[in-house]
């Protein structure tokens, strides 16, 4: 297939060379124009994927137009915040038959829409397709096993997605539940710069299994709410995920929970980076769309208070620890 990734961070970089490497002839867009030189001239990504090799044939370009022209499937992978803008902007060039597959986990925070929703709402009549579940993309590009799923309505367009990305190391499994999938991957982060806190304060293995475990309570609460089915949340796109985010070394919210944990304010933290960890943008988002849903979320609360509210980071692990008692499933 002619295949596009809109989105030349680490993620779209891993996605974009695991398409070439199945035989589709795959073009990256990059916001930096730096970025799409150098895949061009060293088949590599070092300003977000150091120390990969890309495939020989993955071509990157600047311009949107040529990336997702005549492109039968289109892969969004950019950050969360920037998802609508970039999309929308490129609309004009999109094929009108082309499947689209949206790799950005997050929720809206002007609308708190799910990214599947952003996308179809700016291509209406397009088969959307999500794509969740546990993946460091340095891991991805490294071809180590990973498994993910591809979640869509439309279930030709996510045997399709199945197909394309599937390879000896790289595993897609169909899902219906996009809501469940989608919800699993941007809450997750959240509950990763928890238990990062928790680590950099080092409260233990303990505190950090707690808060996994609570959290997912807490996103099945909200999910059951939008209409997600609770098996979804244990599978690759939630515990998978959330297991991965919340205690891999990779992972860049646990990173910022770890060094707030440690005493650093979340703008020192942020300073310099050119990488974005959605956790700090969902935990606003996910507060709101709890609060409208009327769904208690107190560690997204807890989370929201340390990095936004100055909240000293022990005293809301403390508040948590100390709510009023009650039967773990109320």
């Amino acid at each position: 297939m002619r295949c596009a990734v809109v989105g030349a961070g680490a993620w779209g970089t891993a996605l974009a060379t695991l398409l070439a490497d199945n035989g589709h002839s795959t073009i990256v867009w990059a916001y930096e124009p730096d970025v799409a030189e150098v895949i061009n001239d060293a088949h590599e990504n070092p300003r977000f994927l150091p120390g990969v090799s890309l495939h020989p044939d993955l071509r990157a370009t600047a311009d949107k137009e040529t990336a997702v022209s005549a492109a039968e499937l289109v892969v969004y992978a950019t950050p969360s915040h920037v998802l609508r803008d970039v999309s929308s902007s490129a609309r004009a060039w999109v094929a009108p038959n082309a499947t689209l597959v949206v790799a950005t986990k997050g929720i809206e925070r002007e609308r708190l829409a799910l990214m599947t929703t952003v996308i179809a709402e700016e291509f209406p009549g397009h088969s959307v397709v999500g794509l969740s579940g546990p993946s460091f993309a340095l891991e991805v590009a490294a071809r180590q096993p990973t498994a993910v799923v591809a979640a869509s309505s439309d279930q030709v367009a996510a045997r399709l997605a199945q197909e394309a990305l599937s390879s000896p190391s790289f595993r897609v499994y169909t899902h219906d539940d996009v809501t469940g999938a989608e919800l699993a991957g941007a809450l997750k982060n959240v509950m990763a710069v928890a238990t990062g806190i928790s680590d950099g304060l080092e409260l233990g293995f303990n505190a950090r299994a707690a808060l996994i475990t609570r959290g997912l309570a807490e996103i099945l609460r909200l999910g059951a709410r939008l209409g997600a089915r609770a098996s979804t949340f244990a599978g690759l796109a939630g515990v998978g995920d959330l297991v991965l985010t919340c205690t891999g070394a990779l992972s860049r919210n646990r990173t910022v929970g770890l060094e707030i944990g440690r005493g650093a304010t979340l703008n020192e933290v942020l300073a310099g980076r050119e990488t974005v960890a959605e956790g700090v943008i969902t935990t606003e988002s996910a507060k709101a769309l709890a609060e409208r849903e009327g769904v208690e979320m107190p560690i997204v609360n807890a989370v929201h208070r340390v990095l936004f509210e100055r909240q000293p980071a022990r005293w809301a692990l403390v508040e948590l620890m100390t709510r009023d008692l009650r039967g773990e499933e109320d």
